[in-house]
């Protein structure tokens, strides 16, 4: 990863804008939208980011350098070399938030994949997400053990689920779901011979059900760049070794 993507708190607090015209107005818009208070330069000891939309390349740098100086994180518009941090192009599904990154790259590339996504997922998905926050007390009625609520969560939310998260109607089926779903989930294993130790060649059904494992065992040279396409917090053990009895398990073998 070109970066570590955060999703940053600023309701209440001053973000410093430095700039005029379209550039700095979008930025200030969007600090709005978020709850921040757009500020001037000489407020900027009370910020902690700051945005430079500046159409001279030399005075962007040297604002860029001031508000760096004093312990800001900034953002240079249309100048990723001096960015701390990049803007996202967001698909806003409140309180679901979607950010597609570049890296600065190309900000026209990221947006036609935000729009990509704007027609995939429901604007529904919001009301979902809302749901299963004031269902958490329930679901842990339902599922005292925490890993088999995540497991039961999974298979609700997967594709063809009770709570697909594709169907725009998913949030109305949450009750029925908690009052019907099963205490104790089987456990269930699925086995994949590798001919490639490029990630790229993982079919669309490997790579699905590598981000839904629980555990992945695997052979000891398959590569990180693979294993790492698996939940950061599923188990990993090296074949050969007794795969866990609840859960997925998916058995990565390179079979060249």
């Amino acid at each position: 990863m070109h970066s570590l993507p955060l999703f940053h708190r600023i309701a209440g607090e001053r973000v410093v804008v430095v700039g005029d015209g379209d550039m700095a107005e979008a930025k200030a818009r969007l600090v709005t939208r978020a709850g921040g208070i757009p500020c001037a330069e000489t407020e900027a000891h009370h910020a902690q980011l700051g945005f430079v939309a500046l159409e001279n390349g030399r005075k962007a740098e040297a604002a860029a350098l001031r508000l760096k100086r004093l312990g800001l994180l900034v953002n240079v518009a249309d100048r990723p070399d001096l960015c701390d941090f990049t803007l996202p192009s967001i698909l806003d599904r409140e309180p679901v938030l979607v950010a597609v990154s570049t890296g600065g790259a190309s900000a026209g590339l990221a947006k036609h994949l935000r729009l990509r996504l704007e027609a995939l997922i429901p604007e529904t998905i919001g009301r979902l997400a809302d749901r299963l926050s004031a269902s958490r007390e329930a679901m842990r009625t339902r599922f005292p053990d925490g890993a088999a609520r995540r497991r039961a969560l999974d298979k609700a939310l997967a594709e063809g689920g009770p709570l697909d998260v594709l169907k725009v109607d998913s949030h109305e089926h949450v009750d029925n779901w908690l009052q019907g779903g099963s205490d104790k989930l089987a456990g269930s294993t699925e086995e994949f011979k590798l001919t490639s130790d490029d990630p790229d060649d993982l079919t669309l059904r490997q790579a699905r059900l590598l981000g839904m494992a629980d555990t992945v065992q695997h052979d000891p040279d398959i590569p990180e760049a693979i294993l790492v396409r698996a939940r950061a917090d599923a188990r990993r053990i090296e074949l050969p070794g007794e795969p866990p009895a609840e859960g997925l398990t998916v058995i990565l073998r390179l079979d060249r």
